[in-house]
């Protein structure tokens, strides 16, 4: 049955035109349920694809019977949590209720999606928009959401009629009371979804879980400091107006590390140039958190900040008092003495200066480049919420408030373990279950009557302290996608799986598309133990002098192809991510570690581009082929490092891996003349125990010099295949840029670097390079290093972005000093290498078909914010698994260490390990709340240092070496803030200043405790003597 539907629209160009859909409607459209007997539907199963899923026998209730769960598109915006449990299956989801989550969150439709696809939960799709018997028409005066609410109910009428013979209800689930009332009075099954789940008797987690629960109670403590709640939002018209005038500034609202009341947006001037503005204090922060998008409006330049922040001790290094009146006073930034901690806790909380007046603010225009101080800024509206699910536990002070009944909930404050997000409030029945606990929470509302935001409980995680739950925990907070693959993606596998094998006909040998290379002596080059090889070269004299320069990568799209499954489930994930015990992989393990590995001895597909180099390494040309080849050898950079060396070797492999090696070097030569930059980072590698994967060693990486070789044949090949797609797609290739760092950047470090006699130069990457070679302290040979580490700190990040959106001036990737690049060279553990590979492979060959992926701007720009998200989170998640196991490794030992002073704070510093490549803070305030002065250390601007009170020639500035104390907190884990973070403390051993130095006497303590407590073993002994500070190489 065809109808039409007709509306009026208004067209960019302002004209009004009438546009008409046809709308099919049919009767043969199954009810979902397998065996269903009904006649339309036998007949429906045998003639179309129709899939039915729906059990035969449901879950069964007292008041329903076998029953079928219908929920509205409230039900699942409010309470997606609950749905994604593996426990509710059996759901109609009804093509109205698609349609509608379609318009209102993408983010939830897709998760819906997403169960739909997975078989076991027997989630069925009833198109009743497109079903004769139950698509309605819009009345006269009906609203949009009325027709759909009386389009559900229609469905879920029809469905329990055609249902009734056997013996199944349709259940429809909705908090709408109009709805609700609606339904009951068309003698229809209908109950809210906390009426719903009282029938999962055996999880009552279910009713924690609920969603867009209204948390009204204010404590006592709001009132009784006269605390008058949050100002309003500007109207999102104020919002876009102010944009559009210059008056006010959008950016991401990035929350500092150590310092949870110091906020930051990097907005766009109206002279177009980028600048860093803060946002200090919860009262300016406004109910914005980490990574929403806001809109902010410039305070006066009174109150901008003219020296460095401080760092915020854990809750319980304040002295917190009970969670009834802890509220107004999480703002503190050091213990001072219990009459000064609410005073100072207030202003810090308000983020505002003592004056009553509303204060005035300056247009973003007025700004110059060489103001004094830091911009300040306060939120006035926010464009896009960032909320996600928390991992948390609960405060540690709370305390039961007596017998209550056991279903009845409590209100709780709970704590993330991101340090960024603030204190969430939730109801609980399972309040003294979760303590020592991490969980998940999800953020519902922030009203501006409420200091906190409230949320409700997801799930559990697991015991605080068990490595498992905490490797899930940093998985999960860093937005890590670590499921098993489904079986959807599995299916797109080839069908003989391990026992895939090259066919020179299906392989398109034959047919001249692929080179067969498998004749010529290839190698990989990797670390230890690496299982996906997406890598391999060769080198060969000819006979003119020059050298013929190979490198092959891993031929993935040969597999995963677009629209599959498994390719959109690599999109999804974007990167493989490495942590100390594990691999998180991007594709399937038999395609990243067998079928597109390019291992020894066997034949693997593969994407290579081979040059033509003269004896100075200079390109005489490039080609680029589809391939097959036959890899020799599967080295490690130490045996290949061996080869070099060892001159009685003279196969054909070491004669290549010379030649590679000789050319490399002449590679990065050039590169350096350039400009390109050799900076460092402090990198770890665990040993870990065969049996339990515990940590009984740490050691920092060293480097060879085939480490090198392999890097400047993989840069040269990303910038040859960047040149390449640039050329063939000018508006969509996906490039690599590293935006130039502003000066201002590397204010702190010239300063620092004064007194030494000492600076940088920062007009471009070649003066940097220069000056940062000149930059050595003869009396300190790991000075030159650390130096290094901190100006990678001053760099801006590394992006993913589309060809077309950017100009070819802003391309240059400032790092590598090279005016275009792209990545190329891992597909098997970065999709967007995948995605040159396809631009590579329609730049080479006309008959290579490819969609509008590659060509249009909008999306490959999309995929690349996603791009983007995925490297940055992967790369946060490896250093917080490092820091895991450095926790690990350091509980109930005390270990004495040399380090440097890397950042100094009001109230403390940050010193790096360079034996162990870790960096902690050592807090300048005593640990004694009641100590009448509680700042050691003054903060002294001129000299950007921290100066004692009682002797000035006493001081920690920057680069400063100094001896510390190593120990993790060693409390039970449900005793306070510090130990559920399980924080690594460090204390100050020299220089040693009074009260706050630990004394000889203290010291020989701890090492007394800790040996009673947990003795090392002879083997950990003689682990942690071969530290040495000059084990840490260039990056």
């Amino acid at each position: 049955m065809l109808r039409n539907k007709s509306f009026v629209k208004r067209t960019r160009k302002g004209n009004i035109v009438r546009t008409v859909k046809e709308h099919y409607l049919r009767d043969d459209i199954i009810c979902g349920l397998e065996t269903c007997s009904h006649s339309v539907c036998e007949q429906a199963r045998q003639n179309t694809d129709q899939l039915a899923v729906l059990s035969k026998h449901p879950r069964d209730s007292t008041q329903w019977g076998p029953h079928y769960l219908v929920p509205d598109t409230n039900a699942f915006v409010n309470q997606i949590d609950i749905f994604e449990r593996p426990i509710i299956n059996d759901v109609v989801v009804l093509s109205t209720v698609l349609d509608e989550l379609r318009g209102l969150s993408i983010a939830v439709y897709n998760r819906v999606r997403a169960i739909i696809r997975v078989k076991e939960r027997r989630w069925f799709v009833f198109s009743n928009e497109h079903h004769r018997e139950t698509f309605v028409e819009r009345g006269p005066n009906e609203s949009p959401n009325d027709r759909n609410d009386r389009a559900i109910r229609v469905a879920v009428k029809w469905l329990t009629a055609h249902l009734k013979p056997a013996n199944v209800v349709p259940v429809l689930v909705t908090n709408d009371e109009g709805n609700l009332r609606v339904a009951k009075e068309n003698e229809l099954s209908a109950c809210r979804m906390d009426e719903y789940l009282r029938i999962y008797s055996e999880h009552p987690e279910l009713l924690d879980m609920m969603g867009s629960v209204n948390i009204t109670d204010r404590h006592a403590e709001d009132a009784q400091d006269g605390w008058a709640g949050y100002p309003d939002y500007l109207s999102p018209v104020q919002v876009q107006a102010g944009l559009t005038s210059n008056l006010l500034l959008q950016g991401t609202l990035q929350i500092a590390p150590y310092n949870y009341l110091e906020g930051s947006v990097f907005a766009t001037f109206p002279d177009g140039k980028e600048r860093k503005v803060l946002v200090l204090g919860r009262m300016h922060m406004n109910r914005a958190i980490q990574g929403d998008r806001v809109a902010v409006q410039i305070l006066p330049r009174s109150q901008w900040r003219k020296a460095p922040s401080a760092a915020l001790v854990d809750e319980d290094e304040d002295a917190v008092p009970d969670v009834s009146n802890q509220e107004a006073n999480e703002a503190s930034v050091v213990p001072d003495s219990a009459d000064d901690r609410s005073a100072k806790r207030a202003r810090l909380a308000d983020g505002s200066k003592s004056s009553s007046t509303e204060p005035e603010f300056i247009s973003p225009a007025e700004i110059t480049a060489d103001e004094d101080g830091d911009p300040t800024a306060r939120v006035v509206g926010i464009i896009r919420r960032n909320w996600r699910s928390y991992c948390a536990f609960l405060d540690p002070n709370y305390v039961p408030k007596g017998a209550r009944a056991s279903n009845a909930p409590s209100l709780v404050s709970v704590l993330a373990m991101d340090r960024r997000i603030p204190k969430i409030k939730i109801r609980t029945r399972q309040a003294d279950t979760l303590a020592g606990q991490r969980f998940l929470v999800a953020i519902d509302r922030w009203p501006k009557e409420s200091r906190y935001p409230q949320g409700h409980f997801v799930r559990a995680l697991g015991s605080a302290g068990d490595k498992a739950t905490e490797t899930e925990v940093l998985l999960l907070e860093h937005d890590v996608p670590y499921q098993p693959f489904t079986q959807n993606v599995r299916d797109d596998l080839p069908a003989e799986g391990a026992q895939w094998l090259f066919d020179p006909e299906r392989d398109q040998v034959n047919a001249g598309k692929r080179r067969d290379l498998r004749s010529l002596d290839i190698c990989s080059i990797d670390p230890p133990g690496c299982t996906d090889i997406d890598d391999a070269l060769h080198a060969i004299r000819l006979p003119n002098g020059n050298f013929q320069v190979g490198v092959h990568i891993a031929d993935v799209t040969n597999f995963v192809k677009p629209g599959m499954a498994m390719d959109q489930e690599a999109a999804h994930r974007s990167t493989t991510v490495y942590l100390v015990d594990r691999r998180i992989d991007m594709l399937p393990e038999l395609l990243g570690t067998n079928l597109c590995s390019l291992m020894s001895k066997v034949d693997r597909l593969a994407f290579s581009c081979i040059w033509e180099l003269d004896q100075d390494a200079n390109i005489v040309n490039v080609t680029f082929h589809k391939s097959v080849i036959h890899s020799k050898a599967s080295l490690t950079y130490e045996e290949a490092q061996n080869r070099i060396d060892d001159p009685s070797m003279q196969d054909s492999i070491t004669k290549s891996i010379r030649d590679l090696n000789m050319l490399a070097k002449k590679l990065r030569q050039r590169r350096m003349e350039a400009g390109a930059l050799t900076l460092s980072s402090p990198e770890v590698r665990f040993r870990l125990e065969n049996d339990s994967q515990d940590p009984v060693d740490v050691e920092m990486k060293a480097l060879k010099e085939t480490n090198a070789l392999v890097e400047e044949f993989m840069l040269l090949a990303n910038i040859s295949v960047a040149r390449k797609i640039y050329e063939h797609f000018p508006d969509s290739a996906l490039l690599r840029r590293h935006p130039e760092p502003p000066a201002q950047n590397f204010d702190n470090l010239q300063h620092a670097l004064k007194p030494l006699g000492i600076q940088l130069e920062t007009g471009s990457s070649l003066a940097l390079a220069q000056s940062l070679d000149r930059a050595v302290l003869p009396s300190d040979p790991y000075f030159n290093n650390l130096l290094r580490i901190l100006t990678t700190r001053c760099m801006m990040q590394a992006q993913y972005f589309c060809s077309g959106t950017h100009t070819p001036e802003e391309y240059r990737h400032y790092g590598l000093a090279t005016e275009i690049y792209t990545h190329f060279t891992s597909p098997i553990r970065r999709y967007a290498d995948v995605m040159v590979h396809r631009l590579l492979h329609a730049s080479i060959d006309r008959d290579a078909g490819y969609g509008s992926e590659l060509t249009n701007k909008s999306q490959m720009t999309d995929q690349c914010d996603v791009l983007n998200h995925r490297h940055r989170m992967a790369q946060q998640a490896g250093r917080s698994s490092v820091e895991l196991f450095t926790n690990l490794f350091f509980k109930g030992k005390v270990v004495e260490e040399p380090g440097y002073v890397t950042q100094v704070l009001q109230n403390g510093f940050s010193v790096l390990i360079p034996s162990y490549g870790i960096e902690g803070v050592v807090y300048t305030t005593s640990k004694d709340a009641n100590a009448a002065t509680a700042a050691v250390l003054e903060y002294d601007k001129a000299a950007h240092a921290l100066v004692s009170k009682q002797d000035e020639d006493l001081s920690i500035g920057l680069f400063q070496r100094v001896r510390v104390v190593l120990q993790v907190d060693d409390k039970p884990v449900s005793a306070n803030v510090s130990s559920m973070r399980r924080k690594l403390s460090l204390q100050l051993i020299e220089p040693q200043i009074p009260n706050l130095s630990i004394t000889p006497e203290q010291l020989a303590a701890l090492h007394a405790a800790s040996s009673v407590s947990t003795p090392n073993t002879q083997e950990e002994i003689i682990n942690m003597v071969t530290k040495h500070p000059d084990q840490v190489q260039t990056v």
